[in-house]
């Protein structure tokens, strides 16, 4: 199991550019404060070999292009322990290739090591808009008893082994609609997806409640 976070493990074709409006930012970056208060992204010098983790994302406005190559925004690499992120401190993913293992991108920031995962996850569903990678040993330690969804240990993260796991999970319509899966290979992670940002950050927070009541 490889628990470092931050790792780049795809082909990365990255275009220094300018940030995207502050605007445009607003509600994703309001639920990443959110997670950022609960413990769910961040940085820990006991964890993870000190590097940060958790990451989020939101499709960008639909265009004509097929679901696989719809653009969306992404917190950059290695920004999971700061407290606030702005503009300066997202990516744009215009295009990934599980199969090729590549991924490109434009920004400020190079795209968070887990871009893939989130690219996979858009194009699986057009009405996915919003992906949140979070970090919680609670919640991964107890998937099996709640019954959640989780991809194969053997399937390390940022890799095209952990988008074909993730692919087979969502296959599943009861996966599908739990809207959160846990990342057997990937220490304490777990993936959250919903049609909007409030809807996968909810539902996060949720299956969080429901691990804090177990005995």
């Amino acid at each position: 199991m490889n628990q470092l976070e931050g790792v780049i493990k795809f082909a990365l074709e990255f275009t220094p550019a300018p940030p995207l409006p502050e605007t445009e930012l607003r509600e994703l970056g309001a639920w990443r404060q959110i997670l950022w208060l609960l413990g769910l992204t961040g940085r820990d010098p006991q964890r993870y070999h000190g590097l940060g983790y958790g990451n989020v994302s939101r499709r960008l406005p639909a265009n004509q292009a097929a679901p696989a190559a719809r653009p969306f925004v992404i917190s950059g690499t290695q920004t999971g322990g700061l407290p606030w992120l702005g503009p300066e401190h997202y990516a744009v993913v215009q295009s990934c290739d599980p199969q090729a293992n590549r991924v490109t991108a434009e920004g400020p920031l190079p795209p968070s090591s887990e871009a893939l995962t989130h690219g996979v996850l858009y194009a699986l569903d057009p009405d996915h808009a919003c992906v949140l990678h979070v970090h919680t040993p609670l919640l991964w330690r107890n998937a099996a008893v709640l019954g959640l969804p989780a991809t194969d240990s053997a399937a390390a993260y940022g890799t095209p082994e952990i988008s074909a796991e993730v692919a087979r999970l969502h296959a599943d319509p009861a996966a599908r609609a739990g809207g959160l899966m846990a990342m057997g290979g990937h220490q304490d992670g777990l993936v959250a997806f919903g049609p909007t940002v409030e809807t996968a950050g909810t539902t996060l927070v949720q299956w969080l409640g429901r691990a804090l009541a177990l005995p």
